[in-house]
């Protein structure tokens, strides 16, 4: 199985083109960069069988779901509790990310063990979720909480035309 393959620049603006929009179609991509849409779709279709595109999905506003915080949640682990009982990181952090609030999930190197991004409706919402959820995990030892004031991500353009 190969682990690394070498992209194109061509390759490499299709995908960042499809990260910020998957719905775009093979013309659309096709004018923005200035390839036939035959190679579009053959460069995307081996990038699919190459398992570099994984998968489409949908972005989500979600404040009009009501989730209108945002928050990066930094957990240090305690790896053996106190009654001896060893945690496992992995174990710990597949755990976390079964939880509706959470988005993202990271295993970390460094002062962080895990570093997780909720979305909650309200500072009350995230309250009840560090104190009543989180750190009543067995191998929750610490958390640092980083509320997002802006989303940068969201709020640019969405494309700047690019002609190769």
């Amino acid at each position: 199985m190969k682990l690394y393959t070498m992209l194109a620049e061509k390759d490499e603006i299709i995908l960042d083109l499809l990260r910020k929009d998957c719905k775009l179609t093979t013309r659309e991509i096709s004018e923005k960069i200035g390839l036939p849409i035959t190679t579009i779709h053959n460069r995307v279709k081996k990038m699919e069988s190459e398992k570099i595109i994984t998968g489409y999905t949908a972005s989500i506003d979600k404040r009009k779901i009501g989730k209108l915080m945002t928050a990066f949640i930094q957990i240090s682990v305690t790896y053996t509790t106190p009654s001896g009982k060893r945690v496992s990181q992995e174990e710990l952090a597949k755990l976390i990310y079964q939880m509706p609030e959470v988005e993202e999930c990271f295993i970390m190197a460094g002062g962080t063990d895990i570093l997780i991004r909720v979305s909650v409706g309200t500072v009350d919402d995230l309250n009840n979720f560090i104190i009543n959820k989180l750190r009543e995990l067995e191998g929750v030892n610490n958390t640092l909480t980083s509320i997002v004031l802006s989303d940068i991500s969201r709020a640019v353009g969405k494309f700047v035309s690019v002609k190769m």
